[in-house]
């Protein structure tokens, strides 16, 4: 979930993917989501399988509910996303009204899934370092210490990325790559019926205007006849 959910979060921005279609990036966010959610699932079930071979209790640990709860929610943020984003049959109002809730989720998902992971390591430490133990700081111990701490910046990093604006997917690149063929790009429908009503009025004018100049030259003609 570390590794293949931060690829997921920030796989809109980065640069060198903003040409790219939006389409193929939708399919590649949604794929790496769903190669998260199914190793998550496999880890589960291997949990659960160990702590039941080995007598051990399940699900007793704050590490255990909060992870449990991290999958839990990321399934259904990925149900929703393949609902109203990747499949076509949602309302361009509904996607704009969950948009902001389902980023602001995955976020929230992928920082719970670094606090799960630093609670088990450091449980994991407990439970195994008995000679030397843990509070001693043995080699292990240092060592997943300073894999944790890195959880963290990487976290930190991944979270950053994921809210400074100028890291975002341009929306002129958008509209580019979402133009049908023949047809005005998506989200600005508004300013080509503006455009076009605008050429229509200038279209207007140079007509009234020329109907009037070639008016004014039939009376100017007539004009000239009658004085002749």
């Amino acid at each position: 979930l570390v590794s293949v959910l931060s690829s997921a979060i920030i796989v809109y921005r980065l640069p060198w993917t903003w040409k790219c279609s939006k389409l193929l990036m939708k399919f590649i966010h949604a794929g790496l989501n769903t190669i998260a959610m199914i190793l998550a699932i496999v880890s589960m079930v291997a949990v659960f399988e160990y702590h039941n071979a080995r007598n051990i209790p399940n699900m007793y640990s704050l590490h255990s509910w909060i992870g449990l709860t991290a999958v839990i929610f990321y399934s259904l943020q990925l149900f929703l996303g393949f609902a109203v984003f990747l499949l076509p049959f949602a309302p361009v109002p509904l996607r704009a009204a969950l948009m902001p809730i389902h980023v602001y989720s995955g976020l929230t998902i992928f920082a719970t899934v670094i606090a799960t992971a630093l609670m088990g390591i450091t449980e994991k430490l407990i439970f195994s370092l008995k000679n030397p133990a843990y509070s001693a700081s043995p080699p292990e111990a240092t060592f997943v210490n300073c894999l944790g701490l890195l959880l963290v910046i990487f976290g930190a990093l991944i979270l950053w990325m994921a809210s400074r604006p100028h890291w975002k997917r341009p929306p002129e690149e958008n509209a580019k790559v979402l133009r049908p063929i023949g047809g005005t790009p998506e989200g600005t429908e508004a300013e080509s019926t503006m455009t076009d009503g605008s050429n229509a009025d200038k279209s207007d004018l140079r007509i009234n205007s020329e109907a009037a100049r070639k008016q004014n030259l039939k009376i100017d003609e007539a004009g000239q006849r009658s004085t002749m």
